[in-house]
């Protein structure tokens, strides 16, 4: 059965344990490609509009689960090069997974150790969808097709000259692109909500005309209907008074 407990655990795991286990898997390609001589690396934390960016770290203002790492060109162009950068983020998790499960086991993490199995269960998970060959969703390999690939028949299974991991340039230039849509939709925005604004107030002065004229055009009716109220009553007299002279 499902108890609060589980929901914890669920919370848990999904806005701590699985970030950071994320985390620590694209470090992985920022360790790997540092060594390689990477120009312009840059890992993306989160997503949408940027927060505040320090360095090669870049802070997004929806944390959770979606981090990337990018990067313009590497130093050293090789087999060997290309296999280790995409093994990175697998020697990641595998080290820090062994060493905090050594931890566990050996009584140094027992005060939390639910929470630290959990962990070892997701840096695992992530590890094995990463270094089994295997093509993704979306058809394209992950990183153990891609070092399968390498090490079997010496060639990229991508088949063309840019690697799997953007580029960094390309990257920024797309996040500038998507902000400069994002400015030009509040402005639309804030124009149309102006011109609502400005309509309405119209609207609002021509019904008061409309009412204030419609009052007045009420007034004069009863002016009128008075008037000849009067007459009518006027005329009466008159017509009894000849009736009896």
């Amino acid at each position: 059965m499902f108890g609060l407990s589980d929901l914890i655990a669920l919370v848990i795991s999904a806005f701590i344990i699985l970030p950071v286990v994320v985390f620590i898997r694209e470090a992985g390609y920022l360790i790997v490609s540092a060594l390689l001589g990477a120009q312009n690396p840059r890992l993306t934390i989160g997503s949408g509009p940027r927060v505040f960016k320090i360095g090669m770290f870049d802070v997004r203002k929806y944390y959770h689960l979606y981090s990337w790492f990018a990067y313009d060109d590497l130093k050293r162009q090789s087999k060997f090069a290309y296999i280790m950068l995409y093994a990175g983020p697998i020697l990641a998790n595998v080290i820090v997974a062994f060493v905090v499960n050594a931890l566990v086991a050996n009584g140094v993490l027992d005060q939390y150790e639910t929470f630290w199995n959990r962990f070892v269960f997701y840096g695992f998970y992530f590890v094995l969808f990463d270094a089994v060959p295997m093509k993704t969703a979306n058809g394209m390999p992950n990183n153990g097709m891609i070092i399968y690939e390498m090490l079997r028949y010496g060639k990229r299974t991508d088949f063309n000259d840019e690697p799997f991991l953007p580029s960094t340039t390309e990257v920024e230039e797309q996040y500038e692109e998507e902000m400069e849509k994002v400015e030009e939709m509040k402005e639309n925005q804030k124009d149309i909500i102006e011109d609502d604004e400005d309509y309405s107030a119209e609207q609002q002065e021509k019904e008061r005309r409309e009412k204030e004229d419609l009052e007045e055009s009420k007034e004069r009716q009863k002016e009128e209907l008075k008037k000849a109220k009067k007459l009518t009553i006027k005329q009466r007299h008159e017509a009894k008074k000849e009736r009896t002279d």
